[in-house]
């Protein structure tokens, strides 16, 4: 039983009441929570405002995600190819976009995309396009290590069935690189609910961006913003969870 004790998220939920705690404690303290209390009709409207933007941010991020690992895929594979134009593709994609800052590219696809394309882009594709093109470089480079992790006798062996280059990777080397990236495929998913709070530069109403639109109303920064904190802690102690959840049960389905 103590084996499947997960130390790091005990300790995360132990933080997570430490923090809240004082905020409960202090609705009618000096710290003026009361913006933000659950005893009073004001408070409750301001923090259903904020829960509120727990949809877009979730939808944001796991839209991104979701195009990001399509196409880190599609531009790993080309990094595993003989041919030098291939390898260079994958190099050149991987570079360029990887030094791209993330804010800087959400500013240039919301604002330079529609005058290039004469199409406008609303705010969540915007959001959901840049996040997804920064983060598929990472995916690109991750699925490359799990590909390469692969042992070539594996791939000997199935080359002596006769299986060609999509059924080979397919049913012998895509279903165990997966199982292997699994984790920094998890750490990817929480680097990109934390970063969606830059979309809110756009006026996306996810999480940050409502909070800021309550400081300016309510102008008590700390109190807000401290619920916001715990906002994206609780989201990603959920999201770390189903991940451990996952991997859990893949590595339960190989020992079977």
């Amino acid at each position: 039983m103590k084996d499947r004790l997960d130390v790091p998220s005990v300790r995360l939920r132990t933080l997570s009441w430490l923090l809240l705690l004082p905020l409960l404690s202090g609705c009618a303290g000096e710290l003026q929570w009361y913006v933000v209390s659950p005893a009073t009709e004001a408070g409750r409207a301001n923090l259903m405002f904020m829960l509120a933007g727990f949809k877009y941010t979730l939808l944001l991020s796991m839209t991104a995600i979701v195009i990001s690992i399509v196409v880190g895929l599609l531009v790993a594979l080309p990094g595993l190819s003989k041919n030098p134009f291939a390898r260079g593709f994958n190099r050149v994609y991987v570079e360029i976009v990887r030094a791209v800052p993330l804010l800087v590219l959400i500013l240039w696809v919301y604002y330079g995309l529609p005058i290039m394309l004469g199409v406008a882009i609303n705010v969540f594709w915007a959001g959901v396009l840049a996040l997804a093109l920064s983060d598929s470089a990472f995916e690109a480079e991750i699925f490359r290590s799990g590909i390469q992790s692969i042992d070539k006798g594996q791939i000997e062996a199935a080359d002596t069935l006769g299986l060609g280059y999509i059924d080979r990777m397919r049913y012998v080397v895509l279903p165990q690189a997966v199982r292997r990236v699994l984790p920094p495929l998890g750490n990817q998913l929480v680097y990109m609910l934390k970063m969606s709070s830059l979309v809110s530069v756009i006026g996306m109403e996810e999480l940050t961006r409502r909070a800021n639109e309550l400081v300016t109303a309510e102008y008590r920064p700390l109190e807000t913003y401290s619920i916001l904190m715990l906002e994206y802690l609780v989201l990603i102690l959920i999201v770390s969870a189903g991940v451990r959840w996952l991997e859990r049960r893949l590595s339960n389905r190989d020992e079977r």
